[in-house]
């Protein structure tokens, strides 16, 4: 059960991190104001800001390894 809960989140993790990417590539981003829930669209805005967090993280790590770089 706790393994399920485990791999759902980070499954989540991954594609919050992909939204974050084709944001930061192509400005293309949900339009959370269609949702009418202001509790949806907190946890949503939320989510992406991981998914953020997730990304800049990543590039920082990657741009410092010895196996990356810049083209």
């Amino acid at each position: 059960m706790i393994g399920k809960a485990v791999h759902i989140g980070v499954d989540l993790a991954i594609v919050s991190a992909f939204l974050a990417a084709v944001k930061r590539n192509t400005g293309l981003a949900p339009d959370f104001n269609q949702i009418q829930n202001e509790t949806a669209r907190y946890y949503g805005s939320k989510y992406l800001d991981l998914g953020e967090s997730m990304f800049d993280y990543s590039v920082a790590a990657l741009s410092s390894s010895g196996y990356f770089k810049r083209k």
